[in-house]
């Protein structure tokens, strides 16, 4: 399962995505992925959650970030679920891309029984039938 969770700055993803994988962890079903381009939170995730900054391994485009995400998987098949804040920040996560990052995760995700939950500054308005299915929208604070 592919999740793209949207909203402006303020709305709330970090939040939502620190909150959701730190349910995870404690439900303790299998090993959880926080990706973020900083260490920010490290204290507000369990210590169990893993702290992955992104900017410490040279993500330049979309496919870079697809290859990062299969090493994680590779390296570790017990990780159930992947966590991703902030990522927009540093690569632009424009609609032909998440089309076609969808696609790539579900594939991969199903293969080894993953789940991505990526937070994007895009809105639902601009989000083309074939991703809505995939994306939650949150509401500025």
């Amino acid at each position: 399962m592919v999740k793209f969770i949207l909203g402006p700055k303020g709305s709330g993803k970090t939040k939502w995505l620190i909150d959701r994988a730190n349910e995870e962890m404690k439900k303790g079903n299998g090993n959880i992925v926080f990706i973020d381009v900083d260490d920010n939170h490290i204290f507000s995730l369990d210590y169990s959650v893993r702290l992955i900054n992104a900017m410490e391994f040279n993500i330049k485009d979309i496919e870079s970030f697809y290859g990062f995400l299969c090493g994680i998987i590779g390296m570790d098949y017990d990780v159930e679920k992947i966590y991703v804040d902030g990522i927009y920040k540093v690569l632009p996560l424009r609609v032909k891309e998440l089309e076609k990052l969808k696609e790539d995760l579900i594939h991969i995700g199903e293969k080894f029984n993953t789940e991505f939950y990526i937070g994007s500054d895009l809105n639902m308005e601009g989000m083309p039938d074939g991703l809505k299915n995939n994306c939650i929208e949150l509401e500025t604070n």
